[in-house]
């Protein structure tokens, strides 16, 4: 297994590492992305961890390859707000469409480069969606219909059974909404795409915990990690 350390947008204003953990075995790409927007610590900390954990040797990937962005919006991130432009509204949402912002489009062309299986991007919410659905904290979202949302729901199934709160625990929404970085892999690229998010009310170190467990599960679920 191999990781090694790039540059998303380099010499730009907008320039973030990436990393690209490879096994020596072929199978799937794996994408997992944070950060879009720069006010959700526990997902940005969770990806981050998850890459040190690789680089370490903590976690070892069994076959194929994962590429992993853990903070898309250095920006957004340092002045601790969502973005102004709110970046995942302006991902490609069709062929003859071009990216609406210089990073978003820099990391739609690196998921075209790579052409991921598999796209996991990791967000927060307000508000918990077993007191309220109209709220997502706590859910996997997906297209309906789509080859993402089986496994989806079998995790969310996983995640309950080992969550004692149970207004802690995780629904699955189906929603689409043009312009996110979900919705351009799913539909120009054709990857199996989920959205994680987590409560801003949960203690942080709760919510790191939920974040990568879920991405555990998923590549798991993808036969990447035993």
């Amino acid at each position: 297994m191999s990781v090694k350390q790039h540059t998303l947008a380099p010499n730009t204003p907008f320039a973030t590492p990436y990393y690209v953990i490879s096994s020596i075995k072929p199978g799937p790409v794996f994408m997992i992305v944070s950060g879009i927007h720069g006010n959700e610590p526990a997902s940005i900390s969770a990806a981050q961890a998850l890459a040190r954990k690789f680089q370490h040797r903590e976690l070892l990937l069994s076959r194929g390859k994962l590429i992993i962005v853990p903070l898309v919006n250095q920006r957004a991130y340092r002045r601790k707000s969502r973005g102004v432009p709110d970046l995942n509204r302006t991902f490609p949402h069709a062929a003859s469409s071009r990216a609406g912002h210089p990073l978003s489009g820099a990391l739609f062309a690196l998921a075209k480069r790579h052409r991921p299986s598999w796209y996991l991007d990791l967000h927060e919410a307000n508000g918990l969606s077993q007191h309220n659905p109209r709220r997502v904290g706590q859910t996997l979202m997906v297209s309906h219909g789509t080859r993402a949302a089986i496994t989806a729901q079998r995790i969310v199934r996983t995640m309950n059974r080992s969550i004692s709160v149970p207004s802690y625990r995780f629904n699955m929404k189906h929603r689409e909404r043009a312009g996110t970085s979900r919705m351009a892999v799913q539909q120009l690229l054709g990857a199996r795409a989920v959205t994680v998010e987590t409560c801003w009310s949960l203690d942080f170190t709760v919510r790191v915990k939920y974040q990568q467990k879920i991405v555990r599960h998923f590549l798991k679920a993808a036969g990447m990690m035993d």
